[in-house]
């Protein structure tokens, strides 16, 4: 058996959002977001259920801290609320709720963990959506002073930035597919929103800065290395489709200030763009869009295997067998982490890199003394930090990692079906229990490495 040491100054995390932890929906002035509003809405949440209480960390903050200590993480990725400190989405600023998030940072810096901030992790103040939402390039003003106000609070203390969350599922499953929040399935507004939100995190860059002179700005995107269902022509082309729909529509922009042209012209194949004409792109955005970051967040948790559907464009086609894809469908394929991360680096090299978010969803169970054993989350987590560490060896600037997530909770439109969590919670009691994933990630933190298991 070998160890995998991991450099001294590397980061282990665990990650979680707002909306799917927090709860307090009417607690301290915050508003509603629009996944307050779309869980009310018939079918829209797979369970029935809604996230006005969630994990109740709003209240049970400190207990979750503790939960951090213990494992002994030495960062937490976490997103504010942009209903709990701007209720309308501009203007007044919600003092609680700033104060709710300065007594959290408070305590996470006293127990020596390191806070990462995002932002915008997809819940919008639903009082935009009567605006046009992120299809809206009011909503770019909005978000622009929402991080003003936020990081001029915060920023004496929090240096880790980042401004949105996977923009990717903001705009296509909520603005294009209907999946997420708020629901829309129009392409004609799901391409304004991708740019939207692009563009007002290249202006917050700037902003952050003022506001937090040392700061470390990112943002994070979903990320997931394109494979052919077989060696055909057809297979290949199809992969390529879904890798400039789904990788480089974001990242081109941000780090080459421009949009794929071949993505451009599969978007105006399929009538969503007429003539290949991009009327919601204005002069200048692009320069202000590809602004210098300081670090690119990754998001993975598989490859995508496509084939051809009947007009060239890609279609899920899973190359392992049902019984081994996750609860949410996927492909378990950690050598796609190593794939991605050195890609990107090769086309686009990033200053630096953290994985901010990597997991599985189980069915996890409690035994009648409460253990909850999860073997496969064990052997998720060795062989998906085993592929980073290979990253790493192969010159990757990677900085940390943050497991996805700390505890179970609200997972979108799959309410409380599926559970990604090192604790599980239970949703009657709201009890937290360590899983023997969380002992498992606590040795290798403490060890600062990983074994091969051999």
């Amino acid at each position: 058996m070998t160890m995998h040491r991991f450099p001294e100054d590397f980061l282990w995390g665990v990650a979680t959002s707002a909306q799917q932890i927090e709860g307090g929906r009417n607690a301290g002035g915050r508003g509603d977001s629009i996944w307050d509003w779309h869980a009310t809405q018939k079918g829209a949440i797979e369970d029935g259920s809604d996230p006005s209480r969630a994990c109740d960390h709003y209240n049970r903050w400190r207990e979750d801290i503790d939960l951090m200590s213990w494992l002994g993480a030495g960062a937490y990725r976490l997103s504010t609320s942009w209903s709990r400190i701007m209720p309308e989405g501009r203007g007044a600023v919600n003092e609680a709720g700033l104060d709710f998030y300065d007594k959290l940072v408070d305590a996470l810096l006293a127990a020596g963990i390191v806070p990462f901030i995002t932002l915008n992790h997809w819940d919008m103040p639903h009082a935009l959506l009567g605006e046009g939402g992120w299809a809206s390039r009011e909503t770019v003003a909005a978000f622009v002073e929402y991080a003003a106000a936020t990081t001029e609070r915060l920023g004496d203390r929090v240096r880790h930035w980042a401004t949105h969350n996977e923009p990717w599922c903001i705009a296509t499953l909520g603005y294009e597919e209907g999946h997420h929040a708020p629901g829309h399935t129009n392409p004609a507004e799901a391409l304004p929103a991708a740019h939207h939100l692009l563009l007002s995190h290249g202006l917050s860059v700037d902003v952050i800065r003022r506001n937090v002179p040392d700061a470390e700005v990112g943002i994070v995107l979903n990320t997931s290395p394109a494979w052919a269902h077989s060696d055909t022509d057809e297979d290949r082309e199809a992969a390529r489709r879904f890798d400039g729909l789904f990788n480089r529509w974001f990242l081109d922009p941000l780090f080459r200030g421009e949009y794929p042209a071949d993505a451009i012209e599969d978007r105006a194949r399929r009538g969503h763009l007429k003539g290949g004409a991009m009327p919601f792109v204005q002069e200048g955005d692009m320069g202000t869009i590809s602004t210098p970051i300081d670090y690119l967040g990754v998001n993975y948790y598989s490859r995508t295997a496509v084939k051809a559907g009947p007009n060239g464009d890609p279609i899920g086609a899973p190359l392992v067998p049902k019984e081994e894809l996750t609860e949410m469908g996927w492909e378990v394929f950690p050598g796609g982490l190593t794939v991605i991360l050195l890609r990107i680096v090769e086309d686009y090299g990033p200053k630096n890199i953290y994985v901010t978010e990597n997991g599985i969803a189980l069915p996890d169970q409690a035994d009648g003394s409460g253990r909850v054993s999860d073997p496969r989350r064990i052997a998720f987590l060795r062989s998906h930090l085993l592929a980073a560490h290979r990253a790493i060896e192969a010159g990757v600037p990677l900085r940390g990692y943050f497991h996805w997530s700390l505890m179970d909770n609200f997972e979108w439109g799959h309410g409380y079906t599926k559970t990604f969590g090192l604790f599980r919670v239970d949703f009657d009691t709201l009890e937290r229990t360590p899983k023997e994933s969380a002992h498992w990630y606590r040795d290798a933190i403490a060890a600062n490495a990983v074994s091969d298991g051999q």
